[in-house]
């Protein structure tokens, strides 16, 4: 099988992830807590975030690779974190990172993710729109819950709230046209019609 394409800067994409054999990535509140300390260290410096969600055995992502300039910018307000690398080296480095702290408490061994990771580009406006929706009620879709609203390792809410985030939380509510139309599109989402096409890969079950 050949390797992916490199992320490219300047691109959307829609990064998706499981646990091989599709074990369980995360296992307590902690693991998600951490992983996402890891993400702000190693790919918020490459990538603005629109969306993302974690489940208990994969993961979803919509992000912007950010161009040499902006990096370099976002780097400088991040004291001491690494020099630069390339995006799909931070994504490694993050999955790495995050896998050897796993095994080290909970006493495995070997890899815990898939390889390579799934990256779809994000190439027009409605894609956009719908994925958005798609990520966000992911955790009903597969049964984790059953009120995706409340799923909090989402970032549904964050961009609902006024506390600070790291989710591109104003450009979010302006694509859909305000809170109230960001709400309204979620609810009225329906799932099923599109998964093939959103992520064709995307068949974890619960």
């Amino acid at each position: 099988m050949p390797s992916p394409a490199p992320l490219r800067p300047g691109v959307y994409y829609h990064l998706f992830n499981r646990g091989v054999n599709r074990e369980n990535i995360f296992l307590e509140d902690e693991n998600y807590r951490y992983f996402l300390r890891l993400y702000e260290r190693y790919v918020l410096p490459i990538a603005e975030t629109f969306a993302y969600c974690l489940l208990p055995n994969h993961f979803h992502l919509l992000v912007w690779i950010r161009d040499e300039r902006e990096e370099r910018s976002t780097r400088s307000e991040r004291v001491g974190r690494s020099p630069r690398t390339t995006p799909s080296q931070a994504l490694a480095n993050l999955f790495s990172t995050y896998t050897m702290a796993f095994n080290k408490r909970y006493g495995r061994t070997g890899s815990l993710f898939e390889h390579p990771f799934h990256r779809i580009i994000v190439d027009n406006d409605t894609y956009f729109t719908r994925l958005i929706a798609y990520i966000h009620r992911n955790p009903s879709r597969h049964g984790f819950c059953d009120d995706f609203r409340l799923w909090k390792y989402s970032s549904y809410a964050a961009i609902l709230s006024s506390k600070p985030t790291h989710v591109a939380r104003e450009q979010v509510l302006a694509w859909f046209g305000g809170v109230e139309r960001y709400r309204a599109f979620h609810e009225q989402f329906v799932v099923d019609d599109v998964v093939a096409r959103l992520a064709p890969n995307d068949d974890t079950s619960a």
